[in-house]
């Protein structure tokens, strides 16, 4: 930057009559009079955009839920740290609740330093940082549906754009999530003027959409996260009020797919509902339904390894589960001391 930034100066100083002159995203542009009267344009762009790549190059990982989640995210985290080479930050919001006489635990601080030391042999520029919004979640409860059969701790990812900790730009991704090759390209697409990013839901986009001739319902289980643009529109805030106020089917993801006018709709690979293909970036561990034998659903889950395996037949991720078994094991032998 200071190479540039001497560039900068050194022109500046040497033009006597400046015209024009504007900081754009990458570079910069000057517009002068040469000392020989001669209107010239320069633009510098070198330093600046070396700069500003070096600083886009983070990738934000967002995950929601309560202490039930801690499987799921031991496995989701290191798939990603495994496949990701830039640095990867990792917050968890979380939250406890007390519900019909159960409480609900949130999860627990520890837990972070716990699994960004063990990441780390993959990625030494991760962290991984665990965020209790309880205080927040239990005065916004969303009443409407917290007795529906989808957990109401979906519902934290609502609260993002209020915590102060978390970067403008964010990948929220469900707990049962495997990432299988590099994200990048799909991270670090542009979202100006757009709020969120994601897949279209394999089942539910062929009944629930805005417009009857388009398919736009978003599955909410990968969502690239624009939260500058979300607080601007008020995306989060009126989303949780109509979580408060209507009882509605898999809530969060119906009422952000109702009330979001600027989404961007991305190709299947960066969240495959359905079964692992080539070119899967995110394979999500979503319920589906099968017509043979006989019509029924299907609910696996990645921390379900026998059902992965007979159920799903998939071995693809055999060293995932198993170094996540090793995980869980000490994690459990480090709580019981």
């Amino acid at each position: 930057m200071r190479t540039c930034l001497f560039q900068v100066f050194f022109f500046f100083s040497t033009h006597s009559r400046v015209l024009y002159a504007k900081l754009y995203r990458r570079y910069f542009i000057f517009r002068v009079v040469e000392n020989n009267g001669r209107l010239i344009t320069k633009r510098f762009d070198v330093m600046i955009n070396a700069e500003i790549t070096a600083k886009e190059d983070i990738v934000n990982i967002l995950y929601s839920g309560d202490a039930n989640i801690r499987d799921g995210v031991i496995i989701s985290a290191l798939s990603l740290a495994r496949v990701v080479k830039e640095p990867l930050n990792i917050y968890i919001l979380t939250a406890s609740l007390e519900q019909c006489g159960e409480f609900k635990a949130a999860l627990e601080p520890e837990f972070a330093p716990f699994l960004e030391n063990y990441l780390k042999r993959y990625n030494d520029k991760l962290s991984v940082k665990v965020i209790d919004i309880s205080d927040s979640f239990n005065k916004e409860l969303p009443v409407a549906n917290v007795d529906t059969r989808f957990t109401p701790f979906c519902m934290l990812r609502l609260f993002a754009d209020e915590v102060d900790e978390l970067p403008s730009k964010i990948l929220y991704l469900d707990n049962d999530v495997i990432c299988r090759s590099d994200p990048s390209d799909f991270y670090h697409q542009s979202m100006e003027g757009i709020s969120l990013a994601g897949v279209l839901d394999y089942y539910g986009s062929w009944f629930f959409r805005q417009k009857f001739y388009k398919r736009d319902y978003l599955n909410s289980g990968v969502l690239l996260l624009n939260l500058e643009e979300i607080t601007k529109t008020g995306l989060f805030a009126e989303a949780k009020r109509l979580c408060i106020t209507k009882k509605m089917f898999m809530p969060d993801q119906s009422a952000l797919n109702k009330l979001c006018k600027n989404k961007k709709i991305c190709d299947r690979r960066y969240n495959e509902q359905r079964r692992l293909a080539r070119d899967t970036v995110f394979q999500h561990f979503t319920t589906g339904f099968r017509f043979f034998p006989y019509f029924h659903t299907v609910s696996v889950k990645p921390w379900n390894i026998d059902a992965v395996h007979k159920v799903l037949k998939l071995k693809e991720y055999d060293l995932i589960l198993n170094e996540y078994l090793e995980i869980k094991n000490t994690y459990k032998r480090i709580l019981k001391q």
